[in-house]
């Protein structure tokens, strides 16, 4: 009986060497999209462990696969799901880049409007300084927004986008410039 749990050590141990290194090398991308699959799975395999110091192999050998297979998985569940949020970002960033320059543009219009002289009636309780500095402001975090987007950084676009469409939509309600919404900007992320 010894003998045959000697001979079954060295494979459980194999296997759990083989599961241990698939998963670090899935653990990044599975950790960040299917988190919840990865602890499942770092959970049965803190269990083949358990199992292994107890000397239970046969236990191992019989539950391993199955572990090992789970954790095979996660590299494909992970790949599926960010492919799915990257289409989801980028289609938050379309949105937000058909109306966001629109909207800018129509702010900067409309603050050169009111800022001319016949127009003083019409900027009456409007504080154009503050305007221009938050417009400048938005247009600034476009541009990082942009550059987020033309280095594939989709995460960092959208929310800099978000942000900058925080910025603009009041700014375009205090100046009375109707702008629409995309449905897709707030679908997403």
């Amino acid at each position: 009986m010894l003998a045959a749990c000697a001979g079954q050590k060295e494979p459980a141990q194999k296997l759990l060497l083989e599961t241990d290194a698939t998963l670090i090398a899935a653990s990044a991308e599975a950790g960040r999209y299917v988190p919840q699959q990865l602890a499942d799975v770092r959970r049965q395999y803190a269990d083949l462990q358990a199992a292994f110091e107890k000397q239970d192999y046969a236990g191992v050998l019989s539950a391993a696969p199955a572990v090992l297979g789970a954790a095979q998985t996660l590299a494909t569940a992970a790949a599926a799901r960010k492919d799915e949020v990257l289409k989801e970002l980028n289609d938050v960033w379309v949105g937000l880049a058909a109306v966001l320059p629109d909207e800018e543009s129509a702010i900067q219009s409309r603050i050169e409007l009111l800022a001319q002289k016949p127009n003083k009636k019409l900027a009456a309780g409007v504080d154009l300084d503050a305007s221009k500095a938050s417009l400048r402001d938005a247009m600034s975090l476009w541009s990082k927004a942009t550059a987020a987007f033309a280095a594939g950084n989709l995460d960092e676009a959208v929310a800099t986008g978000k942000a900058v469409k925080a910025k603009l939509d009041p700014l375009a309600a205090t100046l009375k410039v109707a702008v629409p919404a995309p449905a897709s900007v707030t679908a997403a992320a």
